[in-house]
């Protein structure tokens, strides 16, 4: 494949309300030069993240960017050339992977990625089904064994706030099928009600009467929290619910302070976990990402697992992008969006 010296780009320099005219622009740029572990894809689609809308309105907010700052943090495309040092990849595989928050993102025809934080699509898939899973995928599991430390064969319980979204779907999902917890799952319309059920959560409560609704299910304390929610809405609930001796995992920022020390009488622990810090800071164990998409790959495509794929819009264009920040934003949608370039 010929690979041209420019790309269409989607970005922003400003932080606006997603309505604004200038909230996201296309824009015509050099294609990403590569490192010696880069691999440069042809972007075939990509999906939209919670990250995606919170880096758009905090990132420059007093401020002008001087170069356009490119969003897109999970993808699916086509390897065109690669880096000196890259190892286990050919031009022509077929990749995906939710890419690093410092670099330039998938909203271009054409991206430069770590192969180390890089897999093999799952062959099963269509571009778009692939797209949404490798960020929500990545969080889910290094919050469940990196973070909660979850051993699979112990039999306790786990509570996910926030069940329907992608992060929480994808997460009910590698609970039943690599441990032996008891999935508590919250949702509060029928549809989501539904979804987290078809997802495998063994117990569906509701996060607006959080202890109650636990307890109705004749559940006293639970062994793991994982919110991917709202950390501080839900503190107090989460401080009375968690078993002693148990962890409680989150992926929601917050302003202001929280009571740790209400954790205190119970030894119980907090821990975050953001996906994007082994990229962030070159950690020693990068590539276990890349083994981590990989065997979700693997279970994806043994029928063990599937994608949490919602919603698919197509044509890389600013109204598309547009349109699937708007959802994300919305804070109602069910599993995923994809965007099919």
């Amino acid at each position: 494949m010929s690979v041209p010296s420019k790309m269409k780009a989607i970005g922003f320099t400003q932080s606006l309300a997603i309505t604004e005219q200038k909230s996201l622009f296309e824009f015509e740029t050099n294609l990403p030069e590569l490192k010696n572990n880069d691999l440069l894809v042809k972007v075939s689609a990509t999906s939209i993240n919670p990250a995606d809308a919170k880096i758009r309105i905090r990132n420059a907010k007093d401020k002008v960017l001087e170069q356009p700052k490119v969003l897109g943090y999970d993808a699916v495309g086509e390897v065109v050339a690669k880096g000196q040092d890259v190892e286990g990849f050919e031009v022509g595989d077929r990749v995906y992977y939710a890419g690093d928050v410092t670099r330039m993102g998938a909203n271009a025809e054409y991206q430069a990625v770590d192969y180390r934080i890089t897999s093999q699509a799952p062959k099963s898939l269509s571009d778009q089904a692939a797209a949404v899973m490798p960020l929500a995928t990545l969080t889910a599991w290094e919050a469940l064994f990196d973070r909660l430390r979850v051993r699979p064969e112990e039999k306790k319980s786990l509570l996910i706030i926030g069940g329907a979204g992608g992060v929480g779907s994808i997460t009910i999902q590698l609970a039943k099928q690599l441990t032996n917890l008891n999935v508590i799952a919250t949702a509060s319309r029928p549809e989501t009600e539904k979804w987290v059920k078809d997802m495998g959560a063994d117990h569906v409560v509701n996060h607006r009467n959080l202890v109650e609704s636990v307890r109705e299910q004749g559940i006293q304390h639970v062994d793991y929290i994982f919110n991917v929610a709202d950390t501080k809405g839900h503190w107090d609930a989460m401080v009375e619910l968690i078993a002693p001796q148990g962890m409680i995992s989150s992926i929601v920022e917050f302003d202001g302070g929280i009571n740790l020390s209400a954790l205190q009488g119970k030894s119980a622990g907090f821990v975050w976990e953001l996906m994007f810090t082994r990229s962030l800071f070159n950690t020693d164990d990068i590539q276990k990402q890349q083994d981590i998409l990989f065997q979700t790959a693997n279970l994806i495509d043994a029928g063990r697992i599937k994608s949490t794929l919602t919603t698919t819009l197509h044509d890389f264009s600013v109204e598309t992008l547009k349109e699937a920040h708007q959802r994300i934003e919305s804070g109602a949608s069910i599993g995923k969006t994809a965007i099919k370039y």
